[in-house]
């Protein structure tokens, strides 16, 4: 089976929300960037802040949460994490060094590191329950997987839902961050009992367990969209191929009929000489 290579015709959709802002800042950065720094470097200064992001939460439940200067070092790692992630392909893009297949894999491979540490950073910050933000992640890793298979099965790269993006969420996360600072978490708000064992829910917890329920649903909406798109695409491919096939059916039996009438001609002819 032949090996499909990546180019850069392949399609991409970024239409996110801050995308006017956005392009033209990383336009300015890829230009302007010192020419000893290289794609990689970018990548993994960008998982470098993803390890800020998830240590500085980690600090922040050593603590109360309530004016916590760890929560300020992890929203700055979020902004390295966008720096260094957003840049890495506009600067190989913008120096026509781009390594489409290498560049592919290895952003979307540290994706996945990078989601890890940022959940199990905020379910240990104390903001909200460990067990909640592991759901929330395997949420978030199932519209990951979502994206790269209908990447391979459309060959369109959708880096956005709904005019969010990852710079998006980095910002509402940022944002949150802030709230955090000045309010706290808040105490319990209610408790729920599952399987004899009792679990106090806050508001942090209950942020957190609203987006993973948002990432699941959403995850549902894409499967059935996607898969009801991609049926109805290969079902009329197939209704072509069918015709197609036939078409060559009948055309074959159409020559082993014409082929039959010249060999009869052929002794019609031999019989009148003889």
């Amino acid at each position: 089976m032949a090996k499909k290579i990546r180019t850069e015709k392949d399609k991409r959709t970024n239409d996110i929300l801050l995308g006017p802002l956005e392009r033209p800042a990383l336009a300015f950065f890829a230009k302007h960037m010192p020419k000893w720094v290289n794609s990689d470097m970018l990548t993994v200064l960008g998982l470098m802040g993803s390890v800020l992001s998830g240590i500085s939460y980690a600090m922040v439940g050593m603590g109360a949460v309530k004016g916590n200067p760890w929560l300020f070092v992890a929203s700055l790692g979020f902004v390295i994490n966008w720096f260094g992630d957003s840049l890495d392909g506009t600067l190989a893009r913008y120096r026509n060094m781009s390594r489409p297949n290498y560049g592919y894999y290895t952003d979307h491979a540290i994706d996945g590191i990078t989601s890890l540490l940022i959940f199990a950073g905020i379910g240990l910050s104390g903001i909200a329950r460990f067990d909640v933000a592991m759901v929330a992640l395997c949420g978030w890793l199932l519209l990951m997987v979502q994206v790269y298979l209908k990447t391979h099965a459309t060959g369109v790269f959708e880096m956005t839902s709904i005019k969010l993006g990852p710079t998006e969420l980095r910002l509402i996360v940022i944002i949150l961050n802030t709230v955090l600072f000045y309010f706290g978490a808040g105490g319990t708000l209610f408790e729920v009992t599952l399987a004899t064992q009792v679990i106090s829910v806050n508001a942090g917890t209950l942020v957190l367990a609203f987006f993973a329920l948002l990432f699941l649903l959403y995850y549902i909406y894409q499967l059935i969209r996607t898969g009801s798109q991609l049926a109805y695409e290969d079902g009329e491919a197939l209704k072509k191929r069918q015709l197609e096939e036939q078409s060559g059916v009948k055309l074959s039996k159409a020559e082993k009929k014409a082929a039959k009438k010249r060999a009869n001609a052929v002794q019609d002819s031999s019989g009148i000489t003889a």
